[in-house]
């Protein structure tokens, strides 16, 4: 039986950015979150990556920059001791009107499909709405940590019902290993 684990990108591993995270230099890893999913890993989690990357469909920033900045990603977790299996994204925008677009679930049904597993259960961590909503439409576990976005989306409310609330990465590791 495989272990998952769904972690959105920014504001869960990395700081978040109203303006868009654009480059490898404007990616930073929030304190603890690489050596969460170091953790995760140790404990033989598969760590997955779905994010919704609506800079690409604004033409902010392009699939190579895009590729450039998730290589940052990688070699900071293999430096910490983890591993992220795979990054799922959409990079559509809203008026797209796109399935894969979080809240929507189709990135959450393609990780479903690729590891041919059931999402029921299924730690999904997120810090927007759309992240939880996504996870709980396919029964996976809504994780809200208080990074990011986070605290406004709890200040917020209407949470899907099942919703746990951290304050980090890390202390969701903690939880599950």
């Amino acid at each position: 039986m495989t272990k998952l684990i769904i972690l959105d990108r920014d504001g869960v591993i990395n700081y978040d950015s109203d303006q868009f995270i654009k480059s490898p230099e404007e990616w930073k890893p929030i304190p603890g979150s690489l050596e969460a999913i170091a953790r995760l890993c140790q404990a033989d989690y598969r760590v997955v990556v779905a994010t919704n990357q609506s800079g690409i469909g604004r033409g902010l920033f392009d699939m190579p920059m895009l590729n450039t900045i998730h290589d940052k990603m990688h070699k900071a977790c293999a430096q910490a001791g983890g591993r992220i299996d795979a990054v799922f994204f959409c990079p559509h925008t809203n008026e797209a009107d796109c399935g894969c677009r979080k809240p929507k679930s189709g990135m959450m049904e393609e990780i479903a499909m690729r590891y041919g597993v059931s999402l029921r259960g299924v730690p999904a961590v997120g810090d927007s709405l759309r992240d939880l909503e996504a996870a709980a439409r396919l029964g996976a576990q809504p994780i809200l940590v208080l990074t990011g976005k986070g605290p406004k989306t709890q200040a917020k409310g209407g949470l899907p019902e099942s919703t746990l609330i951290y304050a980090d990465l890390a202390a969701v590791a903690a939880l599950l290993v």
